[in-house]
């Protein structure tokens, strides 16, 4: 969608010593074959230090369950706070005025900092303290899983983002493990809109 949109897209993967570690050789590969401008890896292992979450350590099993706090265990406190701050540094640098990311609250997995008010918290902070206007998109905070799938196809992406894309906690690409709470919504999605695939791509445009 962004290389559709934009004349130069440049991506960003945070290395944090993540359980997924596979994710950053799939962004890698990824942003070659569709023609990235530039892709950055950048090294944020220091969350991994400060943040325990089954997502930074490989001895806690992902869970089904929340937490006492109400929040599921593969929360990383901070991630995404630290993500786009780095994320508006780097496109302060290249000249840039938009960060894209792919944070949703529809299908809220109980991320805080996945909350359109957070974005646009940042959003704002980022302005401010760098005295330049910087808009962060989030084209997919109001789709559900299976609108995100209609929109992989809308952009002829659909076998791509199915065969060659990353989202199981146990780093297993493409269908994943299919029982890690992600495979789960991940398989739900795509097969709704398998099943449905004319209303929901309707629901998709009525949106965009």
């Amino acid at each position: 969608q962004a290389l559709s949109q934009y004349d130069e897209v440049h991506g960003i993967t945070f290395d944090y010593g993540q359980r997924h570690r596979q994710e950053i050789e799939v962004a890698k590969s990824l942003a070659i074959e569709l023609k990235l401008a530039s892709h950055k890896v950048m090294d944020t292992t220091l969350l991994n230090e400060l943040a325990i979450s089954a997502l930074t350590r490989d001895a806690i099993p992902v869970s089904h369950e929340l937490m006492n706090n109400g929040l599921p265990n593969t929360f990383v406190p901070g991630r995404n706070i630290l993500f786009l701050t780095l994320a508006g540094i780097y496109a302060y640098q290249l000249g840039c005025d938009v960060i894209i990311t792919g944070v949703c609250e529809t299908d809220f997995s109980g991320y805080p900092d996945c909350r359109n008010e957070f974005v646009q918290s940042m959003q704002n902070s980022l302005a401010l303290g760098m005295d330049k206007p910087l808009k962060i998109i989030t084209p997919l905070m109001w789709l559900n899983k299976a609108e995100t799938w209609a929109l992989a196809d809308k952009y002829q992406q659909l076998a791509l983002v199915q065969h060659q894309t990353l989202t199981c906690y146990n780093g297993i690409v493409g269908k994943g493990c299919g029982d890690c709470p992600a495979c789960v919504l991940r398989q739900r999605g795509l097969d709704d809109y398998l099943q449905n695939s004319q209303s929901v791509m309707d629901s998709l445009n009525s949106k965009l």
